[in-house]
């Protein structure tokens, strides 16, 4: 993974939110994949075997850990690509690092010590999503808590996904980009999760996709993002997971193309 970091100006996370079927990983995978080699572009994969943080307990979740990382592996195995999943639980930490190459802990969950310490326990790298309720600042003590479980120093980073600002509204503070790039660690910008209304309709959330581009352009042009992380579908109005948000497999080329063109010019600025 540090390989991956260290080689790129700019890294992408990106698939669906949840595991649905095999297939639509591998089409999802397949597409974004491309599109990355296209532009030069380091890609990991991403999906989650278990949604435990769904608005209502009828939503979809998943297919579970077990069936859901034979998939990931599957994914790993056939498009030669890193993977990254969620996890909720301390268990479920070592099972999920014997096949994922980051485990990512979820923004409601970002100040979990036993969750960020069984993370770090495993050795493999880390992405900590900010918790909506949490400064900027506050993410250093959630590093600590991996680091001081880590045996190897594998990789730690942090994603920004929008603040709670009032009832079933987040804001992007872009400032929070720079402060947690202080802390020396990859920093990630989660273009679709940061255009969602958290329960704006009643039993699941709703979101304002349109947006998603400008906020992506926005964080690449600041020069404090290494990474985008987006969701994407091939069918995001039947998607079974965060449908109000994701992005049609077909805006992620032009989206990323735009990005990498700022990254690009970015890189002539004195």
């Amino acid at each position: 993974m540090k390989q991956v970091l260290q080689n790129n100006s700019l890294f992408v996370i990106a698939g669906p939110c949840v595991i649905e079927s095999a297939d639509t990983c591998l089409r999802i995978g397949e597409h974004v994949k491309r599109v990355c080699n296209k532009l030069g572009i380091a890609y990991i994969f991403k999906a989650s075997f278990d949604k435990a943080n769904r608005s209502s307990s009828v939503s979809f979740r998943g297919p579970g850990i077990e069936d859901g990382l034979i998939v990931l592996e599957r994914v790993k195995s056939e498009l030669d690509v890193p993977v990254l999943t969620d996890i909720h639980e301390t268990d479920q930490a070592a099972p999920a690092a014997k096949v994922v190459d980051i485990l990512q802990v979820p923004a409601f969950l970002a100040r979990q010590t036993d969750l960020l310490t069984a993370c770090g326990k495993t050795g493999r790298a880390v992405n900590i999503k900010k918790g909506q309720f949490m400064s900027p600042q506050e993410m250093g003590n959630a590093i600590d808590k991996v680091r001081a479980a880590q045996p190897t120093g594998a990789t730690i980073m942090l994603t920004e996904r929008g603040t709670f600002f009032g009832y079933n509204r987040l804001v992007n503070d872009f400032t929070a980009l720079a402060v947690m790039k202080s802390f020396n660690v990859p920093v990630i910008f989660d273009i679709t999760h940061s255009t969602q209304q958290p329960a704006a309709q009643g039993s699941q959330s709703g979101g304002n996709p349109q947006y998603a581009p400008l906020l992506a352009r926005a964080a690449v042009a600041t020069g404090m993002v290494d990474g985008l992380f987006l969701e994407c579908h091939p069918d995001p109005r039947n998607a079974k997971s965060d449908a109000a948000t994701m992005l049609h497999l077909d805006q992620v080329e032009p989206l990323l193309t735009q990005c990498k063109q700022i990254v690009d010019l970015r890189a002539t600025w004195t």
